[in-house]
């Protein structure tokens, strides 16, 4: 109730405990009786009794701190300024009313203190009440946490300077006027009257990392971010402005990426980049050959083509069109697949003649034309290399036609000795040359397609012939 009595003199405190008792001294009969703060209801006696705090209370007062009980409270004063005055015995003062006072001897005035007046509510026929607070030494002119100075003045008395303070050694002194208070450094809180550190960390001070420390904590950031001025929060660094790709970068919340390029792929690294080998993907990207280029690759065609336009394919040069060949003005230019050939002009052997410029004939009145084909048809074509199988390559059929005549259609002579071709029958007057089996070039054939004529009624059989020279190429295109 009463913590501190270096604000008041005296005889203040005198006026004001005095006040109190009275205020306090009222009772009601009744077992429903109730107390005011610092009293307990006697059932036995039927009045309120004062509660010793002094001895119910545990450290009550700390320190060198003397522990005064009150009627209805208790004060504590410095052991070495106070004296327990003496009382005559008389009537208890506490919670019952009509006791007796006893007369109390109070402080000489003659030492400056002002002449306590009467008290107001104490009745005229009852003796005044025997003050319970201790009596100050007439040697304290100053109040309470004041000192006298050389010229006669209360100076207030620095106990944090002068080391007269009860503060605990983990606390920190504050000097106030006329006294001091106990308090705790900054990061610190006080926990059964101790200087206890806050975990500052325990409330999320920290946007990221939180480390605490005594008294204080540290904010730091994840990698890939940067602590911002305020010392707590953090932001992105842009990790991109530093180049640390060999190719393209891209920020991300507290980290970047890095890409490569059209051709190439990331490294373990996660920053550089390699080539990649895109002829290494398939033997078919390329129609004929694949060069790997950085970021990229190069198809190449062989000698005779050149590269289409899609980049991959491999297209024949017509040499005999663009003019690039070396045939002389007395030879026909023949293109096929991958290069060309120059003919000869056409040259009969006897007993044939020139029948055109590409067909040789043996007369029939010409006995040395009897067993002989009465006709030799020149004509030449192109094949690619290993082509697919089965395959129609060339188609032949009469051009005159006898009544009651047939026709008989083979391959006569060298040129099939591996069986690579045959003739199917497709009519009366017509045949078509098979490719039976797949040929590699580069290779030249030359193959006898002979055409019978049979009319049994005019008992005639004769024969023509169409020599047919295949040019295979290198390459399957």
């Amino acid at each position: 109730m009463f913590s501190d009595i270096r604000g008041l003199n005296v005889w203040t405190y005198a006026r004001m405990l005095t006040v109190v008792v009275l205020a306090l001294c009222s009772i009601h009969s009744g077992y429903g009786q109730t107390c005011t703060e610092g009293f307990a209801y006697d059932r036995r006696a039927r009045v309120c009794v004062d509660i010793d705090e002094c001895r119910t209370v545990p450290d009550a007062c700390r320190g060198d701190m003397q522990c005064v009980n009150q009627n209805g409270g208790y004060l504590c004063i410095p052991r070495g300024l106070y004296s327990q005055p003496t009382y005559p015995r008389g009537g208890e003062g506490g919670g019952g009313g009509g006791a007796g006072r006893s007369q109390a001897t109070y402080p000489d005035t003659s030492l400056g203190f002002p002449e306590p007046d009467p008290y107001p509510l104490q009745p005229p026929p009852a003796p005044p009440v025997a003050p319970s607070y201790p009596v100050v030494s007439r040697s304290a002119p100053c109040l309470l946490g004041y000192t006298l100075a050389e010229d006669g003045t209360c100076h207030d008395m620095d106990e944090c300077e002068t080391d007269s303070h009860q503060c605990n050694p983990t606390q920190v002194c504050i000097n106030t006027a006329g006294g001091y208070t106990c308090s705790c450094t900054e990061g610190y809180w006080l926990v059964g009257g101790q200087c206890q550190d806050i975990d500052e960390c325990r409330y999320g001070y920290c946007q990221q990392l939180c480390a605490n420390v005594p008294g204080s904590y540290s904010c730091s950031c994840n990698p890939g971010f940067l602590l911002n001025p305020d010392s707590r929060t953090c932001q992105d660094v842009d990790e991109c402005e530093d180049n640390p790709c060999a190719h393209g970068c891209f920020n991300t919340y507290g980290s970047y990426m890095c890409s490569c390029e059209e051709g190439f792929e990331l490294a373990s690294d996660g920053t550089t980049c390699n080539d990649l080998d895109e002829c290494g993907f398939s033997e078919f990207l390329c129609q004929h050959r694949c060069v790997n280029t950085p970021g990229s690759f190069q198809c190449h065609c062989p000698a005779g083509y050149y590269l289409y336009e899609d980049g991959r394919s491999c297209e024949d040069i017509n040499e005999c069109e663009t003019g690039n060949n070396t045939c002389t003005t007395a030879q026909v230019c023949f293109n096929f697949q991958g290069g060309y050939t120059c003919l000869d002009l056409l040259k009969c052997d006897p007993p044939y003649v020139e029948l055109s410029d590409n067909q040789c004939m043996c007369s029939a009145e010409n006995p040395a034309c009897r067993d002989r084909p009465f006709t030799i048809l020149y004509r030449h074509m192109d094949l690619s290399s290993g082509r697919s199988v089965p395959a129609d390559i060339f188609q032949m059929q009469a051009t005159t036609r006898y009544p009651g005549a047939f026709y008989i259609f083979q391959i006569k002579g060298p040129g099939n000795e591996g069986r690579e071709f045959y003739m199917r029958q497709t009519s009366n007057v017509s045949a078509t040359l098979v490719l039976s089996r797949p040929i590699k070039g580069p290779r030249e054939l030359v193959l006898d397609l002979e055409m019978v004529t049979v009319n049994n009624v005019i008992n005639f059989r004769g024969s023509s012939i169409i020599r047919l020279t295949i040019y295979v190429s290198e390459h399957p295109y």
